[in-house]
């Protein structure tokens, strides 16, 4: 074997930690499932709420950038003229 000595002590150290994170972690999702379940009980459209934090933390310039890009592609859309179906192999 080599001479070379492995901080055993350290490296539990990282492991426990970022295991406790993981807990932690575990608990704030079940928590926030708990708040989701909670506003959908009130009546609250879920998915539109999650749309709004997922804008939230968009920048205004990137929010302006995807909505301008959204409009024109549905304009772009609309407006194309409609193409022949497909013929079935």
């Amino acid at each position: 074997m080599s001479d070379v000595t492995i901080p055993g002590g350290r490296i539990r150290s990282f492991v426990e930690r970022i295991e406790n994170l993981d807990t932690e972690l575990q608990e704030l999702n079940e928590q926030k499932k708990e708040v989701f379940s909670e506003a959908k009980g009130e009546g609250f459209d879920v998915k539109i709420l999650k749309e709004i934090i997922k804008l939230r933390k968009q920048d205004q310039d990137e929010r302006d950038e995807r909505e301008s890009l959204l409009d024109l592609y549905m304009r772009a859309m609309e407006t194309a003229p409609p193409e022949p179906a497909a013929k079935a192999a």
